[in-house]
């Protein structure tokens, strides 16, 4: 049997699709300085397009917006670091502040209110464990940590991977729009208009999601680091990061930056009040990111369910690990352009708008109704024989 024209042209193109996918899933492991250096060149190109418009060449508005870029990096990091050591240095030191507290306080009130067995729920013995592992979990880290500084190739593979992160952002960022402008040219002609229209409307909800997140998870960040450390809480500024960066995962940031700044209160501080207060600092973020960030900053392009973020991040990391969690959300803010193209596509295709001969068995007719109010047509179901469906039949 042989294929027409149109039916070899579609399996030319699955099959080239999926040798893409195939490649792009054997090369995982080595795509990570690429794909970080991608989304810093997407993220400037829109600044470099602007200062060409103003009559700066391409080279030149790209040194620009790369500079800026590398500023605001080691500018970022020269003022997180040293924050950040303080902040794992104070855990640390108060570290055995919160395992007395959950040895005191804590198990022993889950263990009252939930009515357990004290021998079952022998809090010297779960400490004891946590400690265990926790050792355990620190002796392999430092196997890990030692084999990989005893390995040459190691060491080389990382510091090629961070050199190799500007550099390639730099090209990519050069010549992105002759990237576009040369896949443009290598579509098939039968297939380019949908593709560009496609492409416009993917660049539309990246460009709201990627920026506009990014700067939802900073504004959050800032928000509860500073409200957590005006209230004094010693380790404020390092759960306010964590909730700020968690927050791209929908109600994650909040759980996890909730959660420990209530424990964080109750052990610093051991009252109501400063409980209240957090659950004040939280119930404002959530409204403030709610109400006005997302809305002015994100917006409601991209349409992704919270059930749906969840699935792609947890989808992506199981598939390609931390590469696939860093491209989840992204890709499936594309995969979402894809479906409603293709929802679109059925609801005008045959199979949807082409009406049946109607079922041999059930029938439509129309009835009329004698009511308090007045004669009523109503539409019922009935079977072959004239009985209604819904109807009980007679004795």
């Amino acid at each position: 049997m042989s294929m027409t024209p149109d039916s070899s042209r579609r399996w030319q193109m699955l099959a080239i699709t999926a040798v893409i996918l195939y490649l792009f899933w054997l090369l995982a492991p080595v795509m990570m300085p690429f794909v970080v250096a991608a989304m810093l060149a997407y993220l400037g190109d829109p600044l470099a397009d602007r200062l060409q418009r103003l009559g700066m060449g391409r080279t030149l508005a790209v040194s620009i917006v790369f500079i800026v870029l590398l500023l605001v990096t080691v500018g970022a990091l020269i003022l997180l670091v040293p924050l950040i050591s303080r902040q794992i240095d104070n855990l640390v030191d108060n570290m055995p502040r919160y395992v007395e507290w959950a040895r005191d306080t804590a198990l022993p009130w889950v263990q009252a209110k939930l009515h357990l067995d004290p021998r079952a729920f022998d809090t010297d013995r779960l400490i004891q464990q946590i400690k265990d592992h926790l050792g355990s979990i620190g002796n392999a880290a430092s196997v890990v940590l030692g084999k990989i500084s005893r390995s040459s190739v190691g060491v080389i593979l990382w510091l090629t991977n961070l050199v190799l992160i500007p550099v390639v952002a730099f090209y990519l960022l050069r010549d992105w729009d002759r990237m576009v402008a040369w896949i443009d040219r290598i579509l098939p002609r039968s297939i380019e208009p949908t593709v560009a229209h496609l492409a416009r409307e993917a660049d539309s909800v990246l460009g709201a999601f990627v920026r506009g997140q990014l700067l939802v998870m900073l504004a959050l960040g800032i928000f509860y680091g500073v409200a957590l450390t005006l209230m004094g809480l010693s380790v404020g500024p390092l759960i306010g990061m964590i909730a700020g960066l968690l927050s791209f995962v929908p109600y994650l940031g909040f759980i996890v930056g909730f959660g420990s700044a209530l424990i964080a209160a109750m052990v610093q501080y051991g009252d109501w009040t400063h409980v209240l207060i957090v659950v004040g600092i939280f119930t404002v973020g959530q409204l403030l990111e709610g109400y006005v960030l997302v809305p002015q900053l994100v917006g409601d392009k991209i349409g992704l369910h919270p059930v749906a973020v969840i699935f792609a991040v947890l989808a992506g990391g199981y598939l390609f690990g931390f590469l696939g969690v860093l491209l989840a959300l992204p890709a499936a803010s594309v995969i979402l352009v894809l479906l409603r193209y293709l929802t679109e596509r059925y609801r005008q295709s045959d199979l949807y708008t082409e009406e049946g001969a109607g079922d041999p068995v059930l029938t439509e007719v129309d009835v009329v109704v004698e009511t308090p109010q007045g004669e009523v047509e109503t539409r019922t179901v009935v079977d072959d024989r004239g009985n209604p469906k819904d109807a009980v039949p007679p004795p």
